[in-house]
Protein backbone atom coordinates (compact mmCIF):
# COMPACT_ATOMS: atom_id res chain seq x y z
CA UNK A 1 0.00 0.00 0.00
CA UNK A 2 2.31 2.71 -1.26
CA UNK A 3 2.02 6.22 0.11
CA UNK A 4 3.14 7.55 -3.28
CA UNK A 5 -0.24 7.09 -4.96
CA UNK A 6 -0.59 9.89 -7.50
CA UNK A 7 -2.85 12.72 -6.36
CA UNK A 8 -5.76 12.93 -8.79
CA UNK A 9 -9.14 14.52 -9.07
CA UNK A 10 -12.16 12.56 -10.27
CA UNK A 11 -12.51 12.35 -14.09
CA UNK A 12 -15.37 11.04 -16.19
CA UNK A 13 -13.03 8.53 -17.85
CA UNK A 14 -12.69 6.76 -14.50
CA UNK A 15 -16.27 5.46 -14.52
CA UNK A 16 -15.48 2.32 -16.55
CA UNK A 17 -12.85 1.36 -14.01
CA UNK A 18 -15.33 1.99 -11.22
CA UNK A 19 -17.86 -0.43 -12.72
CA UNK A 20 -15.23 -3.18 -12.66
CA UNK A 21 -14.79 -2.89 -8.90
CA UNK A 22 -18.35 -2.20 -7.72
CA UNK A 23 -18.64 -5.78 -6.54
CA UNK A 24 -15.72 -5.13 -4.21
CA UNK A 25 -17.30 -2.02 -2.78
CA UNK A 26 -20.51 -3.82 -1.87
CA UNK A 27 -18.93 -6.92 -0.35
CA UNK A 28 -18.55 -7.80 3.31
CA UNK A 29 -15.09 -7.05 4.71
CA UNK A 30 -12.50 -9.71 5.34
CA UNK A 31 -11.53 -10.83 8.83
CA UNK A 32 -8.81 -9.03 10.74
CA UNK A 33 -5.83 -11.14 9.69
CA UNK A 34 -3.38 -12.20 12.38
CA UNK A 35 -5.76 -11.42 15.23
CA UNK A 36 -7.33 -14.83 15.67
CA UNK A 37 -10.74 -16.06 14.54
CA UNK A 38 -13.43 -13.56 13.70
CA UNK A 39 -16.04 -13.25 16.42
CA UNK A 40 -19.82 -13.31 16.04
CA UNK A 41 -21.27 -11.45 13.09
CA UNK A 42 -22.06 -7.79 13.87
CA UNK A 43 -25.71 -6.92 14.33
CA UNK A 44 -27.72 -6.18 11.21
CA UNK A 45 -27.34 -2.66 9.91
CA UNK A 46 -29.93 -0.34 11.45
CA UNK A 47 -32.33 1.67 9.28
CA UNK A 48 -29.98 4.66 9.50
CA UNK A 49 -27.24 2.67 7.77
CA UNK A 50 -29.09 1.16 4.81
CA UNK A 51 -29.08 2.59 1.31
CA UNK A 52 -32.26 4.42 0.48
CA UNK A 53 -33.55 3.92 3.99
CA UNK A 54 -32.87 6.00 7.02
CA UNK A 55 -34.30 6.67 10.40
CA UNK A 56 -36.57 9.57 11.29
CA UNK A 57 -34.24 10.46 14.12
CA UNK A 58 -30.57 9.80 13.37
CA UNK A 59 -29.49 11.53 16.58
CA UNK A 60 -31.53 9.09 18.65
CA UNK A 61 -30.05 6.13 16.81
CA UNK A 62 -26.39 7.12 16.72
CA UNK A 63 -26.65 8.89 20.11
CA UNK A 64 -24.75 11.90 21.38
CA UNK A 65 -22.41 9.71 23.40
CA UNK A 66 -19.41 11.82 24.45
CA UNK A 67 -16.06 10.61 23.14
CA UNK A 68 -12.60 12.19 22.99
CA UNK A 69 -10.48 12.78 19.91
CA UNK A 70 -6.70 12.53 19.56
CA UNK A 71 -6.35 16.10 20.84
CA UNK A 72 -8.37 15.43 23.99
CA UNK A 73 -11.47 17.35 22.81
CA UNK A 74 -14.82 16.03 23.97
CA UNK A 75 -17.13 15.44 21.01
CA UNK A 76 -20.75 14.23 20.84
CA UNK A 77 -20.87 11.33 18.42
CA UNK A 78 -23.85 12.45 16.35
CA UNK A 79 -23.98 16.24 16.77
CA UNK A 80 -20.23 16.92 16.56
CA UNK A 81 -18.88 14.01 14.52
CA UNK A 82 -21.61 12.88 12.09
CA UNK A 83 -24.33 15.48 11.63
CA UNK A 84 -24.67 16.81 8.06
CA UNK A 85 -21.32 15.34 7.02
CA UNK A 86 -19.98 12.86 4.52
CA UNK A 87 -17.94 10.43 6.59
CA UNK A 88 -15.62 7.48 6.26
CA UNK A 89 -15.76 5.33 9.42
CA UNK A 90 -13.43 2.54 10.46
CA UNK A 91 -12.28 0.79 13.63
CA UNK A 92 -8.67 0.53 14.79
CA UNK A 93 -6.57 -0.04 17.89
CA UNK A 94 -3.10 1.36 18.30
CA UNK A 95 -1.40 -1.84 19.54
CA UNK A 96 -2.28 -3.48 16.23
CA UNK A 97 0.79 -4.06 14.08
CA UNK A 98 -0.74 -5.38 10.86
CA UNK A 99 -4.22 -4.54 9.53
CA UNK A 100 -4.81 -1.26 11.37
CA UNK A 101 -1.69 0.57 10.13
CA UNK A 102 -2.21 -0.83 6.63
CA UNK A 103 -5.83 0.27 6.46
CA UNK A 104 -4.98 3.69 7.88
CA UNK A 105 -2.38 4.14 5.17
CA UNK A 106 -4.93 2.97 2.58
CA UNK A 107 -7.34 5.65 3.79
CA UNK A 108 -4.56 8.20 3.48
CA UNK A 109 -4.17 7.09 -0.14
CA UNK A 110 -7.94 7.44 -0.61
CA UNK A 111 -7.77 10.98 0.74
CA UNK A 112 -4.89 11.79 -1.62
CA UNK A 113 -6.77 10.27 -4.58
CA UNK A 114 -9.76 12.50 -3.87
CA UNK A 115 -7.85 15.69 -4.51
CA UNK A 116 -7.99 18.68 -2.15
CA UNK A 117 -11.51 19.89 -3.02
CA UNK A 118 -13.25 16.57 -2.43
CA UNK A 119 -11.07 15.62 0.55
CA UNK A 120 -12.14 18.83 2.32
CA UNK A 121 -15.77 17.62 2.18
CA UNK A 122 -15.12 14.23 3.83
CA UNK A 123 -14.51 13.57 7.52
CA UNK A 124 -12.51 10.45 8.33
CA UNK A 125 -13.44 8.87 11.68
CA UNK A 126 -11.31 6.10 13.19
CA UNK A 127 -12.81 4.69 16.38
CA UNK A 128 -10.70 2.74 18.87
CA UNK A 129 -11.85 -0.76 19.79
CA UNK A 130 -9.39 -0.72 22.72
CA UNK A 131 -10.30 2.35 24.81
CA UNK A 132 -8.57 1.02 27.93
CA UNK A 133 -5.21 1.40 26.19
CA UNK A 134 -6.00 3.97 23.50
CA UNK A 135 -5.83 7.27 25.32
CA UNK A 136 -5.97 10.49 23.29
CA UNK A 137 -2.17 10.62 23.60
CA UNK A 138 -1.82 7.10 22.16
CA UNK A 139 -4.20 7.92 19.32
CA UNK A 140 -2.30 11.12 18.58
CA UNK A 141 0.98 9.22 18.33
CA UNK A 142 -0.61 6.59 16.06
CA UNK A 143 -2.16 9.23 13.81
CA UNK A 144 1.13 11.12 13.49
CA UNK A 145 3.06 7.92 12.74
CA UNK A 146 0.61 7.05 9.96
CA UNK A 147 0.56 10.57 8.51
CA UNK A 148 -3.13 10.89 9.35
CA UNK A 149 -3.24 13.61 12.01
CA UNK A 150 -5.24 16.29 10.24
CA UNK A 151 -8.19 18.58 10.89
CA UNK A 152 -10.73 16.38 9.10
CA UNK A 153 -9.49 13.05 10.48
CA UNK A 154 -10.75 12.18 13.95
CA UNK A 155 -9.38 9.35 16.07
CA UNK A 156 -11.90 8.67 18.82
CA UNK A 157 -11.78 6.96 22.21
CA UNK A 158 -13.78 7.07 25.42
CA UNK A 159 -14.73 4.89 28.35
CA UNK A 160 -15.54 1.27 27.59
CA UNK A 161 -19.32 1.65 27.87
CA UNK A 162 -19.33 4.65 25.52
CA UNK A 163 -17.20 2.88 22.91
CA UNK A 164 -19.30 -0.29 23.14
CA UNK A 165 -22.47 1.74 22.55
CA UNK A 166 -21.09 3.65 19.57
CA UNK A 167 -19.58 0.56 17.93
CA UNK A 168 -22.85 -1.29 18.43
CA UNK A 169 -24.78 1.48 16.70
CA UNK A 170 -22.59 1.24 13.59
CA UNK A 171 -22.77 -2.57 13.61
CA UNK A 172 -19.14 -3.00 14.63
CA UNK A 173 -19.32 -4.24 18.23
CA UNK A 174 -17.27 -7.35 19.01
CA UNK A 175 -16.07 -8.77 22.34
CA UNK A 176 -12.36 -7.94 22.03
CA UNK A 177 -10.22 -5.30 20.28
CA UNK A 178 -8.60 -7.90 18.03
CA UNK A 179 -11.93 -9.16 16.69
CA UNK A 180 -13.17 -5.88 15.26
CA UNK A 181 -14.28 -5.79 11.65
CA UNK A 182 -11.93 -4.25 9.10
CA UNK A 183 -14.73 -3.09 6.82
CA UNK A 184 -15.06 0.59 6.00
CA UNK A 185 -18.36 2.41 6.34
CA UNK A 186 -18.94 5.39 4.07
CA UNK A 187 -21.93 7.62 4.65
CA UNK A 188 -23.75 10.73 3.58
CA UNK A 189 -25.34 11.32 6.98
CA UNK A 190 -27.88 13.97 5.96
CA UNK A 191 -28.89 12.00 2.87
CA UNK A 192 -29.09 8.72 4.83
CA UNK A 193 -26.97 6.94 2.21
CA UNK A 194 -24.44 4.37 3.42
CA UNK A 195 -22.04 1.87 1.88
CA UNK A 196 -19.93 -0.90 3.36
CA UNK A 197 -16.58 -1.09 1.58
CA UNK A 198 -13.80 -3.65 1.67
CA UNK A 199 -10.50 -2.07 2.75
CA UNK A 200 -8.68 -3.95 -0.02
CA UNK A 201 -10.67 -2.14 -2.72
CA UNK A 202 -8.50 0.15 -4.89
CA UNK A 203 -7.97 3.60 -3.39
CA UNK A 204 -9.19 5.31 -6.56
CA UNK A 205 -12.45 3.31 -6.53
CA UNK A 206 -13.10 4.19 -2.88
CA UNK A 207 -12.40 7.84 -3.68
CA UNK A 208 -14.94 7.71 -6.49
CA UNK A 209 -17.54 6.27 -4.12
CA UNK A 210 -16.90 9.13 -1.72
CA UNK A 211 -17.37 11.58 -4.60
CA UNK A 212 -20.82 10.11 -5.28
CA UNK A 213 -21.76 10.56 -1.63
CA UNK A 214 -20.41 14.12 -1.51
CA UNK A 215 -22.14 15.36 -4.69
CA UNK A 216 -25.50 16.23 -3.02
CA UNK A 217 -23.70 18.57 -0.61
CA UNK A 218 -23.40 21.18 -3.33
CA UNK A 219 -27.16 21.47 -3.54
CA UNK A 220 -27.87 21.75 0.17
Amino acid sequence: MSSTTRHTTMRSTDWLALVAVLWILSAVAFAHEGHGPQGPSPQSAPPAMTSGGGTRDAQAWFTDTVLKDQNGRELRFYSDVLKDKVVMLNVIFTRCTDACPLITRKLREVRDAMGPALASQVTFVSISSDPLNDTPTALKAFAEKQGADSANWLFLTGDQAAIDLVLGRIGQFLPSPEQHSTQLIAGDVAGKRWSKIRPDAPAAAIAQRMQLLAQPLAGR
